[in-house]
């Protein structure tokens, strides 16, 4: 196929792909266009099969390690450990709207950053709803702080995003280096995002709330959160020793699927579909269409505009591009397209690019899968969404947030070190 035709073919299947996850037909998994878009790619030439062969080996480890954290936050879930939030965001509030806020900021912020922002948009939104309507508060502030820190507080491991992982693997960078570059930057996101919030909803915080009598709070699933911890301490082991990461994910899952399995509480086809089989297929159809649109051109317009070096105003450049692409074509496409030109300029290019795909998806409903599948999970509860709001509200928090990361990047490479 001639190069033409082939980025012609490729940006096709691309849009088709992205538009078949934002609307999913009938309801029907995102992997339903993505994977024959990825087989049509192949067959007609717009990518080589050793091209599509080599993005899987790429992925395949980061999609391993992907399906082990999702078992891991939904047996946290079987647990019982997001029926204890609920109760401990509860009690923390004390029937007061703002301080239910600061409690659902504290709580996204570290399930995020240790479960992933699966789990903070699955599992602990329809709890803060909850929450919100024991208390009669009103849950659109709690609820929109669910979607903005499932992208903002994904900033600080590389297990708590799929984008962290993929920019972890290019980056060259330890576990534990990871994290002591990011926590800075993630600290300031997060605590900017808190500052808008505040300010943007303060009539919503402002109304008033009634705390209901409640039942006996759940005790704290201590077997959960030691397995958790375990897993945590496993990451940084094994990134220590060279070990990839994933087989402590694993060993995490397979500790509480096996409790759960043995107390039969889950069946084995339960544990399957925890991995979200479907959602893991595609992302590798995903990744093997968007390597095939920057084989035909897109990564050449690219490189001339992405900026070379980690001085700040360099960091800033990549990271405003990041987030730019991230709404143009979703924050997956954009990281996979953007991370290999910027290995070259060195790790803290490749974290300013993982700065732009998080913040950056707050600004619109197609930034991140994780903000439209939240947007389904409201939805479900009755609760509307206003775009013309959330779009307001974006324009708020990321530039604040992006910007103030990025120089707080800046300030963790000079110390740390890359």
């Amino acid at each position: 196929m001639n190069t033409p035709l082939a980025e012609a073919v490729s940006i096709v299947l691309l849009v088709a792909v992205l538009a078949g996850a934002v609307v999913r037909p009938f309801g029907l998994p995102e992997a339903v266009v993505a994977v024959p878009a990825a087989g049509i790619a192949i067959a007609t030439g717009a990518i080589s099969p050793a091209h599509a062969e080599a993005e899987a080996e790429r992925l395949g480890p980061v999609i391993g390690f992907l399906a082990a954290v999702l078992v891991l936050a939904h047996f946290c879930d079987v647990e019982g450990l997001f029926r204890a939030c609920g109760a401990w965001m509860a009690r923390q509030a004390a029937g007061r709207p703002g301080r239910l806020l600061t409690a659902v900021f504290a709580l996204a912020s570290v399930i995020t950053a240790v479960l992933s922002l699966d789990a903070t948009v699955v599992l602990l939104t329809p709890v803060v709803f909850a929450t919100a309507a024991h208390m009669s508060a009103r849950p659109k502030p709690h609820l929109y702080a669910c979607t903005h820190l499932s992208n903002t507080a994904s900033l600080l491991l590389p297990v708590s995003n799929l984008t962290n992982l993929l920019a972890f693997g290019a980056s060259g960078l330890s576990f534990t280096r990871f994290a002591a570059l990011m926590a800075l930057p993630w600290l300031v996101a997060v605590t900017a995002e808190y500052v808008v919030f505040r300010r943007f909803f303060r009539r919503d915080l402002a109304a008033g709330a009634t705390l209901r009598g409640q039942d006996e709070p759940p005790g704290l699933p201590l077997f959960a959160l030691l397995t958790v911890a375990c897993t945590l301490a496993g990451f940084v082991i094994a990134s220590a020793v060279g070990i990839d990461p994933a087989w402590s994910a694993l060993g995490g899952a397979l500790v509480l699927a096996g409790r759960a399995l043995v107390r039969r509480r889950t069946t084995p086809l339960t544990v399957v579909r925890a991995a979200a089989p479907s959602f893991l297929a595609f992302v590798l159809a995903l990744g093997v269409v968007v390597r095939a649109v920057v084989d035909n051109g897109l990564a050449d317009a690219l490189g001339r505009v992405l900026p070379d070096g980690t001085g700040l105003p360099a960091l800033l450049g990549i990271a405003a591009l990041a987030a730019v692409l991230a709404n143009l074509i979703n924050n997956l496409p954009a990281v996979l397209v953007l991370l290999p030109l910027a290995v070259p300029s060195g790790p803290g290019a490749v974290l300013a690019v993982l700065l732009g795909v998080n913040i950056g998806p707050n600004l619109t409903y197609a930034g991140s899968l994780a903000t439209l599948l939240w947007r389904r999970i409201v939805h479900q509860h009755e609760h509307a969404v206003d775009l013309k709001e959330f779009t307001r509200l974006g324009a708020f928090t990321v530039p604040t947030a992006l910007v103030g990361a990025v120089a707080a990047l800046w300030v963790s490479l000079h110390v740390v070190g890359a």
